[in-house]
């Protein structure tokens, strides 16, 4: 317990210290208008409330990512907790705020095109092809996963129906002003995910359940060779950590936030929350479980479903409530997670072509080919699609954040706040790939560790030699 406490207060206090510290490296200030301000459309630019755009930005980026990641990552015991923490608070959140706030000055552009303002025409092009198919991959998946979890509840009802029912929902979701469906259910279902994390952690404080602490670094997966901590745990616990999934979603309340001086609450404070929320669920998963080695049996007993681990965890601890709540955290975060990913990809599509959003019918000939290939890959099974969604997930938040390195450089700015977590990541991305069985599986760990450092550093000379040019504004 005391490792938990140390770690959710580090959580809470960094809001207030360490997020105070990047809204002056980054100057907010409320006297500069935001993009809802200048470019309304009511369409993408819209104003709305500070409340409902951090409720909207929360549910965005969690999905199921701050719940089944946490208890996946669980598995390696008590220095999950520290991964969480640290990563939050110097890596995900850091980079949520910084690339939210460049993202601001931008006009709301997508992050492709804000890649290519500081690192560069072919980056930002690779990175266009890689943002819209990590769009339409998570949108698949999170069309999968709630339709499978679904028909099992649901009695009567196969599956393949409820994938329709989720596409038809998407479509609606996508194509409407973003005040008409993400801005009215989405607040709901974000206090249901706060409210579902809160009575796991009243549960916690009720001494009913014991949490390890972090006494050692020990590996406690059931196959700790195959899966080792570094850097398994890195890419096992995204979104409660660090994810590149969030600074696609940043656009769509970019547009939405009408100060910015509410950046730092809707950006840097909705990823800490996260990171909160996943503290809980591994604090829990791993005490409900008896320990992490308990979690790792059970788990594997049931085909590592997480989604199993909730459902069983919310219904013992939190009764009849905790099977609404549930419910509600493991069905709609990621539907709620999957709309704005196809959501995402418009706006991307829209940008590369500089193609007006603002009639309903340009919106349907952007959506349709985007909804037909998502509707694709949900034939295809399901441990495949999401084998790799992890890697591109960090690989993604590893060029945003060598993005916001060459911006703090170029402004002469303290760019270590970047730079330390764009070199961890990106060896962490890089040695995954060389030793990883989903990519070249090397066995042999010293020329796998040798391949992530040779990479890692050729990409930071490439990004030193991009931070001494001038931002490339005109091409953005």
């Amino acid at each position: 317990m005391v490792t938990f406490i140390i770690c959710l207060t580090l959580l809470i206090v960094a809001y207030f210290t360490y997020g105070t510290y990047l809204e002056r490296l980054a100057e907010a200030d409320d006297s500069n208008l935001t993009p809802a301000l200048r470019l309304e459309d009511g369409v993408d630019y819209m104003k709305l409330p500070r409340w409902r755009v951090f409720l909207i930005q929360l549910l965005n980026i969690a999905g199921t990512g701050p719940i089944f990641g946490a208890i996946l990552g669980a598995c390696f015991g008590p220095v999950a907790f520290l991964w969480i923490t640290l990563g939050c608070i110097f890596f995900g959140a850091m980079h949520d705020y910084l690339s939210g706030m460049l993202i601001l000055r931008h006009d709301g552009k997508s992050l492709p095109e804000i890649i290519g303002i500081y690192l560069g025409t072919s980056t930002r092009n690779v990175v266009r092809v890689f943002s819209i198919a990590l769009m339409v991959l998570v949108g698949a998946v999170f069309i999968l996963s709630p339709a499978q979890l679904l028909s099992t509840m649901v009695a009567g009802v196969p599956m393949q129906a409820w994938v329709y029912i989720i596409l038809a929902y998407y479509i609606i979701a996508t194509l409407l002003p973003v005040d008409k469906v993400i801005g009215k259910i989405y607040p709901v279902f974000g206090v249901a995910l706060v409210a579902m994390a809160l009575g796991i952690l009243i549960v916690l404080f009720s001494g009913q359940y014991e949490i390890p602490e972090l006494t050692t670094l020990h590996n406690f997966q059931l196959d700790p060779e195959t899966l080792p901590i570094v850097p398994t745990l890195f890419i096992t616990i995204a979104c409660g950590a660090i994810s590149g999934f969030h600074a696609t979603q940043s656009p769509l309340m970019a547009r939405c936030v009408t100060s910015e001086k509410k950046c730092k609450s809707v950006f840097y404070g909705s990823m800490i929350s996260e990171g909160i929320i996943a503290l809980i669920w591994a604090a829990i998963a791993m005490a409900f479980f008896h320990g992490p080695t308990g979690l790792g049996e059970q788990l594997a007993e049931h085909g590592n479903n997480a989604a199993w681990a909730v459902d069983v965890i919310s219904n013992t601890t939190l009764g009849s409530i905790g099977a609404i709540l549930a419910l509600l955290g493991v069905v709609a975060a990621p539907i709620t997670s999957g709309d704005t990913a196809f959501r995402g990809a418009r706006l991307i599509v829209a940008d590369i072509f500089n193609y007006d959003q603002k009639p309903i019918i340009k919106r349907l000939v952007v959506c349709v080919p985007l909804f037909i290939v998502g509707l694709g890959i949900t034939f295809v099974e399901f441990g495949i699609v999401w084998r790799y969604f992890a890697w591109a997930n960090q690989t993604l938040a590893t060029v945003t954040l060598w993005a916001i390195y060459v911006w703090l450089v170029q402004e002469g700015k303290n760019y270590w706040v970047a730079l330390i977590p764009a070199l961890v990541m990106t060896f962490i991305v890089s040695y995954f790939v060389f030793l990883s069985p989903q990519f070249l599986g090397l066995s042999d760990k010293i020329i796998a560790i040798a391949g992530g450092v040779i990479l890692t550093i050729s990409i930071f000379v490439a990004c030193y030699l991009k931070a001494a040019r001038k931002p490339q504004v005109e091409e953005a």
